[in-house]
């Protein structure tokens, strides 16, 4: 018996290709995110509304209202900024370079958002409007809270805008957009929520 009879023949393995998951995983982690920002939210929003039933006056009045007229313009700035940023996502599926200043113009409306915010609120605390009462510490906590998930959306839009623009033509893929743009809707649902329940 030679040492050849000894060896197995090794079976060829065909390779088959696995099936794409029904969700990818960078929609997944953005489903995940959300959820817990929701949550996060959801509390933020009991606690408001607890405080509110609670107290004997609402707002206070002792303090300053809120600028409501302001609000609702600034409120139509960013629900404005979905309409050029959901051109610029069809256009990144088509890998097309239509709509690509639409990723520019979402995160400037976005930033011009957060100033008008920012002037409202310096002009607020100059009036009496401080963190150290009730109705204001939740006003604060609430709208800084969704402020600041605005201005993480709108690195995240310039960012991509940026990376977009040193790219060649058209758009080299839509998955980070595309995650960003479903971010940015649910920032946007948040202050379609918001906006009723702290300003009206």
């Amino acid at each position: 018996m030679t040492a050849g009879t000894l060896t197995v023949p090794r079976r060829s393995v065909a390779t088959r290709e696995l099936p794409e998951p029904a969700v990818s995983n960078t929609r997944l982690a953005i489903v995940i995110v959300i959820t817990a920002e929701s949550m996060l939210f959801a509390g933020l929003i009991g606690m408001y509304i607890v405080f509110r039933l609670s107290a004997r006056a609402w707002p206070p009045p002792d303090l300053p209202r809120l600028p409501v007229g302001v609000a609702a313009l600034n409120s139509v700035i960013l629900f404005a900024s979905l309409v050029p940023l959901s051109r610029a996502l069809r256009g990144a599926r088509r890998h097309e370079a239509t709509g690509r200043g639409g990723v520019q113009v979402a995160a400037l409306l976005g930033a011009l958002f957060l100033t008008v915010q920012g002037v409202e609120w310096l002009r607020l605390l100059a009036h009496g409007l401080t963190p150290e009462s009730m109705y204001g510490g939740t006003f604060y906590l609430l709208i800084g809270c969704h402020a600041v998930h605005v201005l993480a959306a709108v690195i995240w839009l310039a960012v991509l805008a940026v990376l977009e623009r040193r790219a060649r033509p058209g758009w080299t893929s839509s998955a980070g957009l595309e995650m960003c743009t479903i971010y940015w809707y649910f920032v946007c649902a948040l202050w379609a929520v918001l906006f009723p329940l702290v300003y009206l």
